[in-house]
C-alpha cells in the first residue's frame, strides 16, 4: 500500500512537476504585475486578464479593465513579468491620489 500510495501522488511530490504547474498561465487566468509599467499607467501588484498566450506560454496578452468596466491597457507581456494568482488571493487596494 505505500508504494501505491507513492506512485498515486508522485506529481505532487515531484517539485519540477509542481512547479511547471503553478506555472502554467492560460487563456482567461488572473495575473499580477511583476514590475512597474509607467508607459501604460500599471504599477506592480496590478491585476489583469489573460487574453491571448503566445506561443507556449513565453508572452501574454493582458488587459486591464478600471472599475468602470472600461478596458484602459491591452499589453503584451514575457512570463517574467507576471504571476498567476491563485484561489483566496485578495489585491492590495488602490492607492487614491
Amino acid at each position: 500500500m505505500v508504494y501505491q500510495s507513492r506512485w498515486r501522488f508522485t506529481a505532487f511530490c515531484d517539485r519540477a512537476s509542481a512547479a511547471k504547474t503553478m506555472n502554467n498561465i492560460k487563456e482567461l487566468d488572473a495575473v499580477a504585475l511583476t514590475c512597474d509599467l509607467p508607459e501604460h499607467g500599471l504599477k506592480r501588484g496590478d491585476v489583469g486578464t489573460v487574453v491571448l498566450v503566445h506561443g507556449d506560454g513565453a508572452a501574454f496578452e493582458v488587459e486591464f479593465v478600471g472599475y468602470d468596466g472600461h478596458t484602459f491597457a491591452l499589453v503584451t507581456l514575457e512570463r517574467d513579468r507576471v504571476r498567476p494568482l491563485h484561489a483566496g488571493f485578495v489585491p492590495p487596494p488602490p492607492k487614491w491620489a
